[in-house]
């Protein structure tokens, strides 16, 4: 859903953080209560997919997604087998939702999940003690949080970037061998595009998310190499495939070998003479 929303303009819930996905693999939706012992050749095979975007932008847009009446209360945030208690993650509003707030009230919410929220997704939270803030420092902590992400970004068999829309299909479809019906289109003005801030907002922003934006610089550069080196191997098999279909024309080119037998081979005149002598 994450995937398609991105693509259809939907705005969606975040998913839950990574190491839920990793724990709790989910079933077929026609699967029976017990289904019955499947071969190894035929068990299923997940493959954990995501997108980054700007964390500026991706800030701004969850600003006015909640500005909007957006909350996450269905989310329940577990770990480690259970759910954060109130002190570890009050609320950062009251009422039934957090509708009309500004970007300054959204930015001063301590609690607010918002702040370096793909990092979390992405890291297992249970290296940290969950959300339990007082369980390591603050400073290792956050360096666990952003490694952890970090690790399991590299271990995805794919992951893309909503700035770089056309690059991002290119990969799935390569890592995937599957081809979109439709070219990924480039869309610059999006809700968080609309929000005209200032340079000292934008910094602040950058503070609150300063684990999303190393993460995202990170994740650039390896997205960077991954489509590299995809774009050198298609330009590689190609060569090979061109040279093959090259050798296959030669090959058709040339004249058919005959079955007659080869001419004799004309005995030489020092050796006729010899034949004469001895007569």
């Amino acid at each position: 859903t994450a995937l398609l929303g991105a693509h259809t303009g939907t705005s969606s819930p975040p998913p839950p953080p990574y190491r839920r996905w990793s724990l709790h693999a989910p079933p077929l939706p026609d699967a029976p209560a017990s289904p019955p012992p499947r071969s190894p050749s035929r068990c299923r095979k997940f493959y954990y997919i995501t997108l980054l975007r700007d964390p500026v932008s991706r800030y701004l847009s969850e600003w006015r997604h909640v500005q909007r009446g957006a909350t996450w209360k269905t989310s329940l945030h577990m770990c480690d087998g259970r759910t954060p208690t109130p002190e570890e993650l009050p609320p950062c509003y009251e009422g039934t939702d957090w509708s009309g707030c500004t970007l300054q009230e959204f930015m001063d919410c301590p609690y607010n999940l918002a702040s370096n929220r793909q990092v979390r997704m992405l890291a297992d939270l249970s290296l940290v003690g969950c959300y339990n803030l007082s369980f390591i420092p603050e400073g290792k902590r956050a360096q666990l949080l952003l490694d952890s992400a970090k690790k399991n970004l590299r271990g995805m068999a794919f992951f893309g970037l909503t700035e770089f829309q056309r690059k991002t299909q290119y990969l799935f479809e390569r890592t995937f061998n599957l081809k979109f019906i439709r070219p990924f289109m480039q869309y610059n003005s999006t809700r968080a595009g609309g929000v005209e801030v200032g340079d000292d907002t934008i910094r602040r922003i950058e503070e609150l998310n300063d684990l999303d934006v190393q993460l995202y610089d990170y994740a650039r550069d390896l997205f960077q190499q991954r489509y590299q080196y995809r774009r050198q191997l298609e330009r590689r098999q190609q060569r090979l495939r061109s040279r093959e279909e090259r050798l296959l024309h030669r090959a058709k080119e040339a004249p058919p070998r005959g079955d007659a037998e080869e001419p004799g081979r004309v005995p030489t005149e020092d050796y006729m003479s010899h034949i004469i002598e001895k007569w």
